[in-house]
């Protein structure tokens, strides 16, 4: 890969990234269709990353299918597929993690103190081996993007970072690996997650500022579908993951976390923008 890619370089192409842990869906695709718009060759990454599970999350239940995500991936445009094993991006005697800290401590990062360690570990060792010009993330993982684009500024990585907006499906859920876990009869209360964002945009639009009261609306109307466990809601700075008490419009989003049945699902939403 890393031959390959130094090769593309050489000759003044231009390598675009979509980084992803496979069981593609059509989020996935729409970075690839925006990575190919961004560069000469577009390469994706498909590998479950067992660095940024915890020890009782669903690292072994996670779904794979690798040929139907080498169809997909073909049909998106996709150039070369990066698909290693763990015993090439961990082999024994493997001791060097990167950390970004500040921003991973809120949100997913206290009840997966280790996540973010995981994330940016692996994408820092897949930007050394791919050497991309670009990178395309989408912006359903907003913390993510956040430590992501955090680390590459801080590394001095020559990367530009782009962040897609939330893929949906038809009824307004955020397109995910995971909903693939949700039961029958779960899909109602799953749909809470992006139906209280909109209430919370309604407020935000009617003039509430005040991050209590959005909070208070957002958290009631989660906890009113059966099935539901909000993991947390707040209401944080767009760079610095920091609680805000005052909403300021596309500074402030409104990100949550919460357990529908078995499958823990995100979603936000930046104040001031379309949802």
């Amino acid at each position: 890969m890393q031959d390959f890619s130094e090769a593309l370089r050489l000759r003044g192409k231009r390598i675009a990234f979509v980084p992803t842990m496979g069981y593609l869906h059509d989020g996935h695709l729409r970075l690839m269709e925006e990575g190919k718009k961004r560069g000469d060759c577009l390469v994706t990454s498909i590998y479950v990353n067992p660095t940024q599970f915890g020890p009782d999350e669903d690292l072994d239940k996670y779904p794979r299918d690798f040929e139907r995500d080498e169809r997909l991936s073909r049909d998106a445009g996709v150039d070369v597929i990066f698909y290693p094993s763990s015993s090439q991006m961990y082999p024994e005697q493997y001791h060097t993690y990167v950390t970004v800290e500040d921003i991973t401590t809120n949100l997913c990062g206290l009840t997966r103190p280790t996540h973010f360690r995981g994330v940016a570990t692996v994408c820092a060792k897949l930007f050394n081996i791919i050497k991309p010009h670009v990178t395309v993330f989408g912006r359903k993982d907003f913390q993510q993007l956040a430590v992501i684009k955090r680390m590459v500024a801080d590394l001095n990585m020559d990367i530009e970072v782009i962040g897609i907006p939330t893929v949906r499906e038809p009824d307004g859920l955020a397109m995910s690996s995971r909903n693939a876990y949700l039961k029958e009869g779960e899909r109602e209360a799953a749909l809470s997650l992006s139906r209280s964002l909109r209430r919370a945009a309604d407020l935000y639009n009617q003039g509430e500022r005040d991050a209590g009261v959005i909070l208070q609306e957002v958290k009631g109307f989660i906890e009113g579908h059966p099935g539901t466990k909000i993991d947390y809601v707040k209401i944080c700075d767009v760079e610095t993951m920091a609680d805000v008490e005052s909403v300021e419009g596309e500074r402030s989003v409104l990100a949550l976390a919460v357990w529908v049945g078995t499958p823990r699902l995100i979603d936000n939403y930046v104040f001031g923008e379309t949802i």
